[in-house]
């Protein structure tokens, strides 16, 4: 099932070594699968907050995508970009083929303390 590193980049600011950073990170993720689903475009914000950008990788599963993070060659750049932007990064499960989000509510619903 596919998983995705998503990354909310906050301040970013132009730096030689986010330069880079983004020149080498296709490098570390491409031998585990990994593909750019989201950078460097805009977001278009409809409720709340949301400042900085969006970064979304597509890998196979999530133990591909952990070993990327976990990855030597990754470490070695990680710094590059984590001591010129703050960020927020999580690696998540993507949903089965055939998710039905009506199968959700339903467990939810019968969770719920009867009335």
């Amino acid at each position: 099932m596919t998983a995705y590193a998503i990354a909310h980049l906050q301040e970013v600011t132009p730096n030689p070594e986010i330069a880079e950073y983004i020149e080498r990170i296709s490098a570390t993720f491409e031998p585990y699968g990994g593909r750019f689903l989201v950078h460097g475009t805009q977001h278009e914000v409809k409720e709340g907050s949301w400042p900085g950008h969006i970064v979304m990788i597509a890998f196979p599963g999530l133990a591909e995508a952990r070993a990327w993070w976990d990855s030597p060659a990754y470490q070695e750049i990680a710094p590059l970009r984590s001591r010129h932007i703050e960020s927020d990064i999580i690696l998540v499960g993507g949903i089965p083929e055939g998710y039905d989000p009506a199968s959700t509510a339903k467990a939810m619903r019968e969770a719920l303390p009867a009335e």
